[in-house]
């Protein structure tokens, strides 16, 4: 065999932290204990071995075993053991409960610590985190029911990872899982047609008898499912176990595990529900209401996944660039490939700063009304812009690294695979835009504090483009055909306004003279001679 030259080595064994400059700059003001934390966590994520759990968790596919020999219904799903490694680690740092725990905080952010490390934890490996994002969302709901909560968040929140096929009540820990949409509707829940009746099991406040069906049952291992279903009030949610206190099936029946095009180490099932029971949560008929407290956290995570997803992929461009010779020079000194890369980098620097910045102002809002309006309102907008970012993003790094980047072998195979899928989770983009112009019909001041604040983090400098917002807000409300234009530059200066805020001037300004008020972009590479491009680059991506 011929010596092997001009092949970027395997990019692992590096510290996913201390090479992200970004992070760095953006966690700064935490505690040292903290930011060693990430650290560490940034050193196996980056790892051989955790980047060999993330292939095989994907190269071996979940198995529905929906029989036994004899005949009988077992509806088990079958994981490959590298699964079960990403879960037990996610869940042993608390990914599925840190912001719940009821101990010290000594950073004052949960949510944004957590964040941290779910953006990294994602860029390693997406699937496992579907069971660990609804169960941490789980509590949100559960808190509209006191009684559950009492029965279930004990289990919940604690840092041990069960996979036993038994009664959730008899299981050291618990997974929680959702199923919403139906093959009726989709988006549109309130066409569902799966039921519910009251039962006398379980006393005056007991149980409810439910049959119907789901399209998509996401992570169909869990322990219990938050569903909707009708009642003679309306669409109602409900809590329902997988199995009974005697341990039998709760009449969930599996038909079959969805043939995805990624997100493949996560199963998703079409479910049939026959006399299920399930418990009450919040009230009767306002099931949509309480499946909203879970449904903002979820969206949180399909952002911060999505940044996670974006820094890899740039950080395996990089990579190769740094290593790989064309035309007697490293791509990196290229100066086309130096604005590809840049331009690159802008748009990670920026879904990052704002994907922290959201995660942030969960933490501020019980302190602040104004960063509560700010969690409600740009949630959506985040979500819209970085989930459909994520996906040309990951194309154009794919190219970077050329054939190499089209190979199964490494993982930008899988990245491109699993980058479309937040944007069409927990709400595609349209559902985003619609939902950002409820919240400015429901609660009219929350535009002009959330602009306010944006002005404040921008420092000065912006009230043409403030200006803008307000024209364009009003003109989505009047005509909701232009609530994606909106949406998308709400998003950008949201990001711009947190770059001036937390990033050095040169990266923030070349993002807001790019980004603001220029000509519609189709593709990297757009930056001038006034930028210094290798700068940019070499301080988001650090060697």
């Amino acid at each position: 065999m011929l010596p092997m030259s001009n092949q970027s080595p395997v990019h692992a064994g590096h510290n996913a932290f201390a090479e992200d400059g970004v992070l760095q700059q953006l966690t700064r003001h935490l505690p040292a204990s903290v930011v060693e934390s990430f650290s560490e966590h940034g050193k196996w994520v980056a790892s051989a071995e955790a980047q060999d759990l993330a292939r095989l968790a994907n190269e071996h596919a979940p198995i529905l075993r929906t029989h036994d020999s004899r005949g009988d219904r077992e509806d088990v799903v079958e994981f490959h053991p590298a699964y079960h490694a990403l879960m037990r680690r996610a869940v042993s740092m608390g990914l599925h409960s840190s912001i719940w725990e009821d101990i010290p905080d000594e950073t004052g952010h949960r949510h944004l610590s957590r964040a941290v490390r779910f953006m990294m934890t994602c860029g390693l490996e997406a699937g496992h985190t579907c069971p660990i994002t609804m169960t941490n969302a789980g509590i949100a709901a559960l808190m509209t029911t006191p009684q559950l909560m009492k029965d279930w968040s004990g289990r919940i929140l604690s840092r041990k990872y069960d996979s036993s096929q038994r009664s959730p009540g008899s299981k050291s820990g618990l997974t929680i899982g959702m199923g919403m949409t139906e093959r009726e509707g989709g988006s549109d829940v309130r066409t569902n047609k799966s039921v519910a009746t009251r039962t006398n099991v379980g006393g005056a406040d007991g149980m409810w008898r439910i049959n119907g069906q789901k399209w998509f049952l996401s992570a169909p291992m869990c322990d219990a499912f938050f569903i909707l279903a009708n009642t003679d009030a309306g669409p109602t949610c409900f809590l329902l176990p997988r199995r009974l206190p005697d341990g039998n099936n709760n009449g969930l029946q599996f038909q079959r595990l969805k043939d995805k095009l990624g997100n493949r180490s996560n199963a998703s099932s079409e479910v049939v529900f026959h006399d299920a029971l399930g418990s009450l949560v919040g009230e009767e008929g306002k099931g949509i209401n309480a499946i909203l407290e879970m449904v903002t956290l979820t969206r949180l995570d399909c952002l911060v996944s999505s940044a996670g997803h974006m820094r890899v992929a740039l950080s395996q461009a990089v990579h190769h660039a740094r290593h790989r010779r064309a035309f007697g020079k490293l791509l990196i000194d290229q100066p086309l490939m130096q604005s590809v890369l840049a331009d690159m980098s802008l748009d990670v620097a920026a879904a990052q700063a704002l994907a922290l910045r959201v995660a942030r102002s969960f933490d501020l809002a019980p302190q602040d009304s104004v960063e509560g309006g700010f969690a409600r309102l740009i949630t959506p907008v985040a979500k819209y812009w970085v989930c459909k970012l994520a996906p040309s993003l990951v194309v154009e790094a794919m190219e970077c690294l050329g054939g190499n980047g089209f190979v199964e072998s490494g993982p930008m195979a899988r990245l491109y695979r699993e980058a479309p899928l937040n944007a069409i989770w927990e709400g595609a983009g349209n559902i985003m835009c619609l939902d950002v112009l409820r919240v400015m019909r429901k609660s009219p001041n929350i535009m002009e504090s959330v602009l306010e604040r944006l002005a404040e983090d921008f420092g000065g400098k912006a009230d043409q483009t403030i200006d803008v917002l307000r024209v364009a807000g009003k003109m989505a409300l009047e005509d909701e055909g232009s609530a994606r234009m909106f949406t998308e530059q709400l998003a950008l200066t949201a990001a711009a306004a947190e770059m001036k805020r937390t990033l050095p001037g040169e990266i923030a300004d070349a993002f807001v003279e790019t980004r603001l008020g220029r000509p519609w972009r189709h593709t990297y590479g757009m930056l001038d001679s006034r930028t210094s491009a290798r700068g940019i680059v070499d301080y988001v991506i650090r060697s």
